[in-house]
């Protein structure tokens, strides 16, 4: 049997057309890519899936981003998945709550160039 040596990526955003760039600038061969537009969900999919990153928006429907990472950091067979956060909230005190909660990094939708954060999770992947 051959496993799957393709690394999962689960991207929680609930903006569809942003969701459907980064699927894009992910997909192409390199990696598996779920995705989910609430908290809920990507919790219960990083429940089954335990993706090897994720990338999350912050203001989510059902459970937001914040509640997330509180969730999945607090599950022990889940705490060691890296989260990068992907948000609009480009505030001090959004930055530091997310980093405090767990999240490996933090990037503004507004200021981010997509090869930028593709490369961070690359790296990161093979790290």
């Amino acid at each position: 049997m051959i496993k799957n040596t393709k690394k999962t990526v689960l991207i929680v955003e609930d903006d569809e057309i942003l969701l459907r760039v980064l699927y894009l600038s992910f997909h192409k061969g390199e990696y598996t890519i779920a995705s989910a537009s609430d908290g809920e969900t990507a919790l219960k999919m990083t429940e089954r899936l335990k993706p090897d990153i994720v990338l999350l928006d912050l203001l989510l429907p059902k459970m937001n981003g914040f509640d997330y990472l509180r969730s999945i950091k607090a599950n022990p067979e889940l705490k060691n998945i890296p989260v990068i956060v992907l948000s609009n909230l480009g505030d001090k005190d959004s930055v530091e709550k997310a980093k405090a909660l767990g999240a490996e990094d933090y990037f503004v939708k507004s200021d981010t160039n997509l090869s930028v954060l593709f490369d961070k999770v690359k790296k990161k992947l093979e790290s």
